[in-house]
């Protein structure tokens, strides 16, 4: 370039040959070349190039450029939304280049920019353009000025039909422009989901009467219902869940079957789906109703291609499932493919995928007591089957333990409850303004905080949780058994608080890939007590007084010996008693939370 530019040549042609990198340093230093406009048009396109999401913001100066057009079409499939965006400002450079489009997909958005509710349209941006749908169509569902209002139920099905539709095509390499991101289609679907039918049957969850609670999901057919449960697994109550799939299952008819279900879905989600049925106790119910080949292939799909996916939660679903599961033959299954699939990376030399599919078959094979699998020895993790009491008290010998309670009704019911099991002669309780101190006066030292009910409505329970850890942390005080007690959307609140010294920490229904992941985040040598279900007071009550007794006592927590004692206690309870503590998941059996523990294990190697 050098030589170029003292032959007073255009520094172009080389500028072209090298990377945009390396380009835009020489660019830079030979400004005076006769070739450096060229050269910064040539650059634009090699960074428009790299960085297609960065067209529209800096396309301006070339709006005049024949090649302006072309990156226009490769902006839109980036993202019709900056399309939209930009259409709006009809002066700017970018606005005007949009305006003249002769391209049609351009000039339907375009047509959407001038309404005031085009987003609404633009999870069916496909359709409009192709002809398929029509913009008068979907405002008989949107609503419009004159003779229509917003119909959320039309909204609804249509935002399910047009999913379906679009997997389908998915699934096919053809990937629809409208269907991912902010406003498309996926998002719209999970936003309506959440806020016209799982937050109104959530809100009713205390009244009685189903024909009252339910009402919102009463127009909602099998596959609307089937959209409605995935795209609300981490919004969706366990009672929420239960009925909802229930009356999907109903809506199939007298003699329903579930793989017609998936197969009118084109099995979009079906991961997600086995994965929740099998964790709320549906898991059977649902293979059932089909042929056992089809649930055989349906199982051995589920936990293929796990290597792929570019993130672990599939694999932590996987996992998870294999711990709900009852079925003896489902499970047989499930190790056998597991097996194949390691094979399959062995053989293909993909090492991410025989960590994943190594992980998983030793932790299913140690779920088995009869096989005397040390998962501590073999994986590295902590140990699986036992806390050991000096972990618990440290240095200061005390077992320290820290309970979350919440201000609605049930919440200080539960605290009412919680206090009344100390009795007096074994332990000391001494309230302070916003938490009460119960110590222990009999056996070793144990020590438990638990923040006041106060009024959830006024976040004065919040309140009262940050000044207890303020006051935790000022005395250099590490709690290492942590108790949430309360209903399954207070969760998210307990886990960001939860200390980084926790081994053992007890909550309601907290599945999920990305509450497991964030508890470990936290504390990552804890060891989980979860239910599918909120927490029962007649379940937690046994479980708490079992690990005080044992903390007292100066042992060894051995969750084995734990859960047979508790089995024999609760053999003798009330059936539904014994059904809620059936919900409940020991730590040695929690496989989610084992399997992203031994996997961040291998990976720190």
């Amino acid at each position: 370039i050098m030589k170029a530019n003292i032959k007073g040549e255009s520094m172009a042609p080389f500028i072209n040959g090298v990377p945009y990198e390396v380009g835009l340093i020489n660019a830079e230093i030979f400004k005076d070349n006769i070739g450096y406009t060229e050269s910064k048009k040539n650059l634009f396109l090699k960074y428009a190039s790299i960085h297609p999401d960065k067209i529209l913001s800096l396309i301006g100066p070339y709006a005049d450029e024949p090649f302006a057009d072309s990156l226009l079409v490769v902006a839109f499939f980036q993202s019709p939304k900056q399309i939209y965006d930009y259409a709006q400002a009809t002066e700017s450079m970018q606005g005007k280049l949009i305006g003249r489009s002769a391209d049609n997909r351009i000039k339907t958005v375009v047509e959407l920019s001038r309404r005031n509710d085009a987003l609404w349209f633009f999870p069916f941006l496909d359709d409009l353009i192709s002809g398929k749908q029509t913009i008068e169509n979907i405002s008989k569902y949107v609503g419009d000025d004159s003779s229509h209002r917003y119909d959320s139920v039309g909204y609804y099905k249509l935002l399910v039909r047009t999913e379906i539709d679009y997997y389908n095509r998915l699934a096919h390499r053809d990937t629809p422009i409208a269907m991912l991101g902010v406003n498309g289609l996926v998002d719209m679907l999970q936003r309506k989901a959440v806020e016209h039918f799982i937050n109104p049957i959530n809100e009713l969850h205390e009244n009685p009467n189903p024909s009252i609670r339910f009402k919102a999901i009463e127009p909602l057919g099998p596959a609307d219902l089937y959209y409605m449960i995935v795209m609300g697994e981490n919004d969706i109550f366990t009672s929420s869940y239960k009925y909802s799939f229930d009356k999907m299952m109903q809506r199939m008819g007298k003699k329903p079957k579930a793989d017609s279900l998936l197969l009118l879905v084109n099995f979009d989600k079906f991961k997600k789906f086995i994965k929740m049925a099998a964790g709320y106790n549906r898991l059977d119910t649902f293979l059932q109703t089909m042929p056992r080949a089809n649930s055989e292939a349906l199982m051995k799909a589920f936990v293929t291609n796990l290597e792929s996916t570019g993130t672990l939660e599939d694999a932590v679903d996987v996992a998870d499932s294999y711990g709900s599961i009852t079925n003896k033959e489902v499970l047989y299954s499930m190790l056998v493919n597991i097996a194949e699939n390691e094979n399959k990376c062995i053989k293909n030399n993909d090492r991410h995928g025989q960590k994943i599919y190594n992980l998983l078959k030793t932790i299913f094979l140690s779920a088995d007591s009869t096989r005397k699998i040390d998962l501590s020895a073999l994986i590295g993790i902590p140990p699986v089957y036992k806390v050991d009491y000096k972990s618990l008290a440290g240095d200061t010998g005390v077992v320290v333990e820290q309970v979350f309670f919440y201000g609605d009704k049930d919440g200080k019911a539960s605290y009412r409850e919680f206090i009344s099991s100390f009795p007096s002669n074994e332990w000391r309780i001494s309230s302070e303004k916003e938490w009460v101190e119960i110590r222990s006066i009999k056996g070793k030292p144990v020590v438990i905080f638990a923040n006041l009910p106060l009024d959830n409505v006024t976040d004065k329970d919040a309140d009262a949780q940050k000044d207890l850890i303020d006051y935790l942390n000022s005395k250099n005080i590490s709690p290492t058994v942590v108790i949430h007690r309360g209903h399954s959307y207070h969760l998210p609140y307990t886990i960001e608080q939860l200390p980084g010294s926790a081994k053992i920490i007890m909550l309601g229904s907290c599945g999920g890939y990305k509450n497991l992941k964030q508890i470990l985040d936290y504390a990552p040598e804890a060891r989980i007590i979860s239910t599918k279900q909120t927490g029962a007071m007649g379940v937690n009550r046994p479980i708490l007084n079992y690990l005080n007794s044992t903390f007292r006592a100066g042992q060894d927590v051995d969750w084995r010996k734990m859960w047979k004692n508790l089995d024999a206690q609760f053999a003798k309870a009330p059936r539904n008693e014994r059904d809620l503590y059936d919900d409940y998941i020991p730590p040695h059996k929690n496989l989610g939370a084992l399997f992203i523990q031994a996997y961040n294990i291998m990976e720190t190697k």
